[in-house]
């Protein structure tokens, strides 16, 4: 991303003496802006991760939703569970637990892996503080209304994993050859999950590091309102600060924190929050650099060349659909994708309509949409499916890849829906 902004800084023809603090000031401004945000928020699923917080929320949702429809319940814990805890891990973490609810439900495995799947891609692309949409909001300038993204970003999500959902339903009593175990692999059983955890923290206490954090900031967005709806004075001040993305994730840390048990409780807090770092650092490095790239992009001729042709052909909330669909086709990271599509798309928000109300909202998450379409082999998440669900490649591209087409697309076309009344 860094060499791609030079390159772009030298082809687009920018003053020599300009190219340096574009590239400094972009990548400064973004690490300032959600940093910590993204730091807290990888801390925070390390350690549902570690803790068993994550088995702990599985159990709370099958004991809610049963396993009657074991495919929706999948789909929903995935839908949560993803919220903080990335995907890749989400799926591995919860791999064992897929495999126990096909067996009891005598369903398909493939079935079971896209609802999975896409159950848990729909709020890694569309809900902060999941860093990818965190990063382009903070790109669109629209980090101040976090709550409404949130919001709007769960609904969206929602739709998108019941698009996917449907069409793992179609695969539910379809008997799809697997790959044999490899030899020197044993599969672990739900259960002995479960009890290397020893004695798992209750339900409350795993979903409150995830709950806090989006009730805090979704308060401050109603608080900010002009009609005021939470009063004035010393209350509001409260709820806004509150509310703040980095000191709602730090609270929701904090109550992280509390699932932690036993002796040695301390040393394993620093171990995560070291192993945190390690996992967030190539993340702040390429969110950063992708802004750095968007800031010599809005610096180029490229986007008033842009702006004059795309406001013309009327297409306003699928531009940035169909440039982070086509940025995360080639290039495999739905992160990455939706990094430089929101640096490439702030100076276009006004050409083509998206500058008031609810519009950046509204393009953050047509970005995500994008982000999904399409997983293949580029994408570290396709081979972390098939390979866990020992699914062919040929099989995994007849079935994985589909199902995100379609979850992108339907997303999307809820964004477009949202677009005719919030814009």
């Amino acid at each position: 991303m860094l060499g791609a902004a030079f390159v772009g800084a030298f082809a687009f023809r920018l003053p020599a003496e300009e190219i340096i603090p574009t590239i400094t000031t972009a990548f400064g401004n973004t690490m300032g802006s959600i940093g910590l945000v993204i730091l807290f928020g990888t801390m925070i699923g390390v350690i549902l991760e570690r803790s068993g917080g994550a088995i702990s929320m599985a159990d709370g949702l099958i004991k809610v939703i049963g396993t009657r429809f074991p495919t929706l319940t999948m789909s929903v814990i995935g839908y949560i569970v993803s919220i903080p805890v990335f995907c890749d891990s989400g799926f591995i973490i919860l791999n064992s637990l897929r495999k126990a609810m096909a067996e009891r439900a005598k369903v398909s495995l493939v079935a079971m892996s896209i609802a999975l799947m896409t159950g848990l891609y729909a709020t890694h692309t569309m809900v902060p503080p999941t860093p990818g949409p965190l990063a382009a909001a903070a790109n669109l300038n629209v980090v101040d209304s976090l709550g409404l993204l949130i919001a709007l970003g769960l609904v969206v999500a929602a739709v998108s994993a019941g698009a996917a959902l449907l069409y793992a339903n179609s695969f539910l009593k379809k008997d799809i050859e697997l790959l044999p175990l490899a030899a020197e692999d044993t599969e672990v059983s739900y259960e002995e999950l479960r009890a290397e955890y020893g004695k798992l923290p209750s339900g409350f206490m795993a979903f409150l590091p995830i709950l806090l954090p989006i009730v805090l900031i979704c308060l401050a967005s109603i608080a900010k309102l002009p009609s005021a709806p939470l009063g004035a004075g010393t209350g509001y001040e409260v709820t806004v600060f509150l509310g703040t993305p980095v000191i709602a994730l730090a609270l929701g840390l904090i109550a992280a924190i509390f699932l932690l048990r036993g002796h040695g409780k301390l040393s394993r807090f620093n171990t995560q929050i070291s192993d945190s770092i390690l996992l967030a650092a190539p993340i702040l490095l390429i969110t950063c650099a992708g802004a750095a790239f968007g800031g010599v992009l809005g610096k180029s001729s490229i986007t008033g060349f842009l702006s004059e042709n795309l406001a013309t052909l009327g297409l306003g909330i699928a531009v940035p659909f169909i440039i982070s669909a086509a940025l995360k086709t080639a290039q495999g990271s739905s992160t990455v994708a939706m990094v430089t599509t929101s640096a490439m798309m702030l100076p276009l928000l006004e050409p083509l309509g998206l500058n008031q109300g609810a519009g950046p909202v509204l393009a953050v998450l047509a970005i995500g949409a994008g982000a999904m379409v399409v997983s293949h082999a580029n994408d570290s998440f396709f081979w972390v499916v098939s390979q866990f669900s020992r699914i062919p490649t040929a099989t995994a591209y007849r079935t994985l890849t589909p199902a995100t087409a379609i979850q992108g697309v339907s997303g999307f076309i809820a964004v477009w829906g949202l677009s005719l009344v919030l814009i």
